[in-house]
């Protein structure tokens, strides 16, 4: 790791004046630190200077009204997990939150950092490989590699980089808007918009520009939201990463559905909404065979490699698991 320089920002304009300031990189904001302090120690990251904005107060609040859920970006996971109005109104959420992270990293993390990690693919976490989102041009040692845990979905020759977030693919089936703020004031990003499929440009992985931050995250409000479910499944069900994930949230009225929404985790370079497995379900029963339909459409287009083809069933699993069980709750 190499030298740096800490700072305590006493308010948003002043975390912002710091970013500005900086060359891109260089300043790097530090609130939970459980994802950026160990790219620090990995030499993949290589900030020259750190702004601690956990002071800054008005951005660890939770408030739910008739419009929605808003988070301040500062929340701890474990708080909003554990949230009452977010486990009755919001289960997906809530489940995603629960999920994401051992109970430590879940005390200590922050939303808004949440949304901002970094993949965990090890060609991008080992500084002696090539990698385009590390190093642009150096080429991805990952499309020739071992591909069990490459992306399904959303991938390309630069780049196969599975997001490794669950909180964001639970934001995206819910429609959420991010609060960012910068030298230009502030602006809403839709989640569907706030990360970047990596293209020809995998370094670039977020639409923000880099002198914004994250104030806070809005979840409208909707009725199929207290129908919701957020599965997940891995190598171990201790805390692990995902193979293939799923929030889910349906409204049935007079047994047939009015209202799905799918997003899919583990299996794409971003959270992946799944439109089409959503329109399938509407105007039928859900039932087992409908659910699994679903799930089968969700990953219609996955372009699997020599060695994670198996998980192509378990996303569609997923997908089919999270259905039944957010009916339940409809």
């Amino acid at each position: 790791m190499q030298p740096f320089s800490h700072i305590r920002a006493r308010s948003v304009q002043q975390a912002v004046d710091e970013l500005a300031r900086g060359q891109p990189g260089a300043v790097r904001l530090l609130a939970g630190g459980t994802n950026l302090v160990d790219l620090m120690r990995l030499g993949v990251e290589t900030p020259t200077r750190l702004v601690d904005i956990t002071g800054i107060p008005g951005l660890s609040t939770i408030s739910v009204s008739e419009t929605g859920l808003t988070l301040g970006a500062l929340v701890r996971m474990s708080d909003a997990a554990d949230h009452p109005d977010i486990r009755r109104d919001w289960p997906g959420v809530s489940e995603a939150l629960w999920k994401g992270a051992s109970a430590q990293l879940r005390n200590m993390a922050t939303l808004g950092g949440n949304l901002m990690q970094r993949t965990r693919c090890p060609w991008f976490r080992d500084v002696a490989t090539a990698c385009d989102r590390r190093m642009p041009g150096s080429g991805c040692a990952a499309t020739s590699g071992p591909d069990r845990h490459a992306a399904l979905l959303g991938g390309g020759t630069q780049c196969v980089a599975v997001h490794p977030g669950d909180f964001a693919v639970a934001l995206t089936a819910f429609d959420a808007r991010v609060e960012v703020i910068g030298p230009a004031g502030n602006r809403h990003v839709p989640m569907a918009e706030l990360l970047r499929l990596p293209g020809d440009s995998p370094a670039r992985e977020t639409s923000l520009d880099p002198a914004e931050m994250i104030l806070g995250i809005t979840i409208p409000s909707a009725r199929a939201a207290r129908h919701s479910a957020y599965v997940k499944l891995r190598d171990r069900a201790s805390y692990a990463f995902a193979l293939a994930s799923a929030a889910a949230a349906v409204v049935v009225e007079g047994g047939i559905v009015t209202e799905a929404r799918i997003a899919l985790g583990g299996v794409a370079t971003v959270p992946w909404r799944a439109p089409d497995a959503e329109a399938s379900l509407i105007g039928r029963p859900l039932t087992p065979e409908a659910a699994a339909a679903a799930g089968r459409i969700a990953l219609q287009n996955a372009r699997p490699g020599r060695q994670n083809r198996f998980r192509i069933d378990l996303a569609a699993a997923a997908v089919a698991e999270a259905l039944i069980t957010a009916g339940t709750r409809s």
